[in-house]
């Protein structure tokens, strides 16, 4: 996994989405290497914390893990460690039990989505059913409470305000928003619970448990709940992509299982009422059973809508906020690295 020394940060560049370029400098080159030499150790503990005495749940737990992934929680603990001692023993199991606690969540939210596909391949519960699948998070979220648990309270606690505010996300999702909640900020707060806090653990686990300076800590959980909300943005508009080997799963999963997304509210909020109807009727149909490609031709119109080249905007925005909170942290690599991953957020919708 490691870069050759006539490529420095390769692997590490192509997992953050940007060129290996930014690691061009002694000093970038020195952080690349140690930010995967920390992969390399995340990735074998993994193998071993994701091993079940039961065949079953072995398998099961195993799943999504081998079908791939970018690792980038980890990998933005690893990075933000690099502020202070490093790749420490409890850097390296932060990240593990950040990683397991969101390959958890993906167990659970496809299940909740109806989602087919998952990283390329059928979604856990495709293969086992509803029930395994979601005992399957289960069994990995205890896994990183069981990581979690070897560095005190700080830890459990981080651990636990995490997994709280993934859960309300996820539960407000579900339930939709209220009467008299704004529905544009509704939304951004479950986009923030649901991916924007466990980001944000990561960034800011690798400070705190690097022994960093503690007034890293602070900008480093609003950069990561920033990206993780710019993130998501993003994943609403790809989402829409016409092409399933962009997202690996079907085009508009979340709006076909009647999941809104921000093109969809801000369509709304614009005022197309005749497109959004057109997508509530067929929402409504496929929820009666009928065959979710009759909404091809709404969601490609969704596609093409000012709504959508709205949401792009509003990802770039919450974007710069996460690149402004950087400027506390010393200018260097670390900083440059969180920097051009934040910049490389709006390529993945190109």
């Amino acid at each position: 996994m490691t870069s050759s020394p006539d490529a420095p940060g390769t692997r590490l560049a192509s997992l953050l989405g940007f060129s290996d370029r930014v690691f061009l400098g002694p000093a970038a080159r020195r952080l690349s290497r140690e930010v995967e030499a920390g992969l390399e150790l995340v990735e074998s503990g993994l193998a071993e914390d994701l091993k079940v005495a039961d065949s079953v749940a072995d398998a099961a737990s195993r799943y999504l893990y081998e079908a791939g992934g970018k690792r980038i929680r980890p990998i933005l603990t690893l990075l933000t460690a690099q502020l202070g001692d490093g790749n420490i023993p409890a850097v390296i199991d932060i990240a593990k039990a950040l990683e397991l606690t969101h390959l958890g969540s993906l167990y659970h939210d496809d299940v909740m989505d109806g989602a087919d596909k998952r990283r390329g391949v059928a979604a856990a519960h495709e293969v086992w059913g509803n029930n395994v699948a979601i005992l399957t998070g289960d069994i990995l979220f205890s896994r990183a409470s069981q990581l979690m648990s070897h560095h005190g309270d700080r830890a459990i606690r981080l651990q636990a305000d995490t997994f709280e505010r993934l859960v309300l996300g996820q539960l407000h999702e579900t339930v939709g928003a209220q009467q008299g909640d704004d529905p544009i900020e509704f939304y951004l707060q479950v986009l923030a619970d649901k991916t924007g806090s466990l980001i944000a653990a990561a960034t800011q686990g690798g400070v705190i448990f690097s022994n960093a300076p503690a007034e890293y800590e602070q900008p480093m959980r609003v950069f990561g709940e920033k990206i993780g909300v710019a993130f998501q943005l993003l994943d609403d508009v790809i989402d829409l992509s016409a092409n399933p080997a962009d997202t690996g799963k079907v085009p508009g999963t979340d709006l076909r299982a009647g999941v809104p997304t921000m093109p969809y509210l801000l369509l709304k909020q614009d005022g197309a009422d005749d497109l959004a109807q057109r997508i509530d009727d067929g929402v409504a149909r496929i929820a009666e059973g009928a065959d979710p490609s009759l909404l091809d031709g709404a969601l490609a119109d969704l596609r093409d809508h000012p709504a959508t080249r709205r949401t792009l905007a509003l990802a770039q925005a919450w974007t710069d906020e996460a690149i402004a909170a950087l400027g506390v942290l010393p200018k260097g690599p670390v900083r440059d690295a969180l920097t051009r991953f934040a910049e490389s957020l709006a390529e993945r919708s190109r």
